[in-house]
Order: structure tokens, then sequence, then C-alpha cells
């Protein structure tokens, strides 16, 4: 499993836009963030910044048409996601999904209904890797 860097908030921010649009411009980033996330449209200077440091991290590529380039993820949402949960837990649990899981049953995070739905999810999941 390749070591992926950590994003931060506004790096990730934009991953998400990207994630949500697929492949665009900074001026697409911007102009999403201003429609859609009804956040005040941020500096193009800044939004260029942060699209070009995640690039260097590995999150995206792009391709050119001229001067204006076109960005698109190289991971995957569900791969980063996937990546970061086991961060976290490993970091704040232990690496145990028992402990993570005990916790927010009593944070009263997640309810019963929850967590039988999960329960559920894991027992389909178990009796389809048998298939």
């Amino acid at each position: 499993m390749m070591k992926i860097k950590k994003l931060t908030k506004a790096e990730e921010e934009i991953m998400q836009v990207i994630w949500r649009i697929g492949p665009c411009t900074v001026a697409d980033i911007r102009t999403y963030m201003e429609s859609e996330l009804k956040i005040p449209k941020p500096p193009h200077s800044s939004v260029s910044t942060i699209v070009r440091i995640v690039e260097e991290k590995g999150f995206l590529d792009h391709k050119a048409y001229g001067r204006t380039y076109e960005y698109f993820s190289t991971v995957s949402k569900e791969d980063y996601s996937k990546r970061t949960i086991r961060k976290f837990v490993s970091d704040y649990f232990d690496g145990s999904m028992n402990q993570l899981v005990s916790f927010l049953v009593q944070e009263k995070d997640l309810d019963p209904k929850e967590l039988n739905s999960l329960l559920d999810q894991l027992e389909n999941s178990d009796k389809n890797k048998g298939k």
C-alpha cells in the first residue's frame, strides 16, 4: 500500500470539491465553492496554490490546454477515506475498530438501530465473500 501524505483542512476541502465535480479547472473549483458551498469565492491565487500543493503530494494530476490546466484526482475518495479512518483508529483507538464502535455507542453517537444495521452489513459481506 503506497504511503499517502496527509492533507491539511484546506487541501482536503479542495479535494472534496474535485471528488464531487470531477476533472476541473481552478475557476471551476472557485465557482463551485461559491455557488454550491455558499462561501465567498476564494482568490484564484489561493486555490491555485493549494491545488499545486495537493498535486505535489500525489493526489492530483493535470492536463494542459494551452495555459489552462484541468486537474483530476489520482486517489479515489474511497481510498483516501479508508486510509484516513485506519490512521485515525490506529492513532486514537490502538488500531481497534471494536474500541471505536464501543466509544461511539458510549457517546450515544451510534444508536442500537445503526449498530444492528452495521452488523447486518458485516454479516452480508461475510456471506458474499464465501461465494
